[in-house]
């Protein structure tokens, strides 16, 4: 067991040289991001590749270290170099090749390579992505370690305040200044209603120690175009383990249990790590600390169910049942895992508590709003320069994120709506461009912060189609235990199907909104009532749009193939013929240097003909 002054002198000794390369320091550190989205970028390789030119150079003095998500996944694969008394150096999209270059040159010869490293709006190359409009505007906490540490190594966690958290709560405080602290600190939770993270504490403290309670850890992050869970999993797991812990102690509780999508291979062996060298340091298992505590966490791995985010459904299949949400009251503080009390949160409110503990209330409540504290870590995806994981304190406009931090849509297309909170949320139009991003704005507008993902969307984005596609995986997710859910979005689906082929009546508008409000009103459990979102908020927005697919059987951003035309500009068309000899359905004619015409009868609308049209002759309406 590791007791609070070795692990202090672990921190001394790595203090400086995790983050940044002190003055005194004679350690290079190179490090690669190494969590889902560098590796499937080929992160590997690149880091093999500087591995093999240190030793084979015989560099003593360089380390070589993976990381996890660094953030601006796009240029992925990302390599970061902190050297003794300078400013980290980061080289974007990088290669074995680049790599091998980067170590003979800058490592060895103290040469930049500026163009392996990030421009923007071709200014001259930025030294790091700390430099970049992408992290100005950013305040990290839940992604404070992501990007920085090793996240198989705890000594790294340690050596950035690691396991303080704990031993403060367990030798200066009680349980319910615990809660109080977290209550004061105005957190709620980041999985998607934004209850309050300590009123839920409170609810489960009763009866301390006469009763057997859980902990659980929500990581079955299922919402198409989020990952910000995973990432948290996969750059920082320690943070998760203690600020667990510290819920157990607070609420009297001994065993915690982690639920963690099986689809995330990564973090589940980051984890599987992360729970080892917990225990083998004394900080999960009997007596932490000396303090008579014990506190353990187990995995469960979820099998891809989206149903089994949903609170009482991943209870359920933690106890080894078919994944399906109960009825609620009894509430799962009362009646949870096992049917003990039981508090679950998901990844990144876990990942607030220790700076929470070792800050204080005041530090977190300080940034923010007044009703929705802190920060909130979005995944910002879509028609957007700018891809990754964004974290920004509550209240920051939706237009900083996107034309600041995001960079703007590419393409100079017009900004068109964003979707926040997954299948559960909405669509926000570009009327509310400047809206502040927190729970009550987005909730007054009918979208939801939710669990942070944030798809942007342009003006060739068909906002029937998008409610479609939404709509399509509430149904194919849905556990079918209720009939509002199993049937009633699967009949929201057909309209909007029907109206997307051009068969749509005007009255097909009202039949979707009776059934939304029937489905929301009377089904189950959280996936089902909020199903119709998507399709309220686009009805509301963009109810222009629906008209025109239903009465002038047209698609005004050209996406429903049925409802699509493609037609050949005779006068911008040079009979180049390579449209006629791409076309897979042969529905292009013409002759060399004449104008061409498209058959529609033949016209399968795929849109390779535009793609490979040099000289914009060929366009959809």
């Amino acid at each position: 067991m590791k007791s609070l002054e070795e692990l202090k002198a672990i921190r001394k000794q790595l203090e400086g040289s995790v983050a940044d390369r002190p003055e005194g320091s004679k350690e290079t550190r190179i490090v690669v991001g190494m969590a889902t989205c560098g590796i499937a970028s080929g992160a590997r390789p690149v880091l093999q590749a500087i591995a093999d030119e240190v030793e084979k150079h015989g560099l003593d003095y360089v380390k070589v270290t993976q990381t996890g998500c660094i953030g601006l996944c796009q240029y992925e694969p990302i390599v970061e170099v902190y050297e003794p008394g300078k400013e980290k150096v980061t080289y974007i999209k990088m290669n074995p090749g680049k790599a091998a270059e980067m170590v003979e040159k800058h490592i060895m010869g103290g040469s930049l390579l500026e163009s392996y490293m990030l421009c923007e709006d071709g200014d001259a190359a930025l030294r790091s992505l700390n430099e970049s409009v992408f992290y100005k505007n950013q305040k990290r906490i839940a992604l404070r370690n992501c990007g920085v540490i090793d996240p198989e190594k705890i000594d790294e966690y340690i050596a950035t305040g690691g396991y303080e958290a704990i031993h403060k709560v367990l030798t200066e405080m009680t349980p319910d200044e615990v809660i109080q602290t977290i209550l004061d600190s105005g957190l709620r939770g980041r999985g998607g209603a934004g209850f309050p993270t300590g009123l839920k504490w409170k609810f489960a403290s009763g009866n301390r120690g006469n009763v057997q309670k859980y902990v659980c850890c929500n990581a079955d992050e299922g919402d198409p175009g989020a990952f910000m869970d995973r990432s948290v999993l996969e750059g920082d797991p320690h943070v998760v383990l203690e600020a667990m812990s510290i819920a157990g102690y607070a609420i009297g509780s001994n065993q915690g249990y982690i639920y963690v999508r099986a689809e995330y291979p990564i973090a589940v062996k980051r984890l599987q790590i992360a729970i080892e060298q917990a225990r083998e340091y004394g900080l999960l298992g009997k007596n932490i600390y000396d303090t008579g505590f014990d506190f353990d966490i187990e995995l469960r791995l979820g099998a891809g169910a989206f149903v089994c985010g949903e609170e009482t459904a991943l209870m359920t299949s933690i106890e080894g049942n078919r994944g399906e949400p109960r009825p609620r009251p009894p509430f799962p503080a009362v009646k949870g895992l096992f049917e003990s009390p039981t508090i679950l949160n998901n990844v990144e409110t876990w990942a607030n508590i220790p700076r929470i503990i070792l800050n204080g209330a005041e530090w977190f409540a300080s940034m923010g709003t007044e009703k929705s504290k802190g920060t909130k870590v979005f995944a910002l995806g879509g028609k957007i320069s700018h891809t990754g994981l964004v974290e920004i304190p509550m209240g920051t406009p939706l237009s900083t994120v996107i034309d600041d931090i995001g960079g703007g849509i590419p393409n100079g297309k017009k900004f068109k709506a964003v979707q926040t909170g997954g299948p559960s949320g909405g669509c926000i139009p570009a009327e509310y461009y400047d809206i502040p991003i927190d729970y009550e704005n987005l909730a007054s507008i009918g979208s939801i912060v939710g669990s942070g993902g944030m798809i942007v969307m342009d003006e060739d984005t068909c906002m029937v189609d998008i409610a479609k596609f939404f709509l399509q995986f509430t149904v194919d997710e849905s556990c079918g235990k209720c009939t509002p859910c199993r049937v009633g979005t699967k009949r929201m689906l057909e309209i909007l199907e029907k109206i997307t082929s051009g068969k749509g009546e005007m009255e097909d508008l009202n039949r979707l909104e009776k059934l939304a409000g029937q489905i929301k009103q009377n089904a189950l459990c959280g996936l089902g009532q909020t199903a119709p979102n998507p399709v309220l908020s686009t009805l509301k927005y963009f109810r222009e749009e629906y008209i025109a697919h239903i009465r002038d059987k047209k698609c005004p951003a050209g996406a429903c193939r049925a409802l699509t035309t493609y037609q050949i500009d005779p006068v911008k068309c040079k009979g180049c013929t390579l449209c006629a000899r791409s076309c897979p359905a042969d529905a292009i004619t013409g002759t060399v240097k004449e104008a061409h015409a498209i058959d529609t009868a033949k016209c399968i609308k795929c849109g390779t003909c535009i793609e490979k049209c040099r000289f914009g002759a060929i366009s959809k309406s």
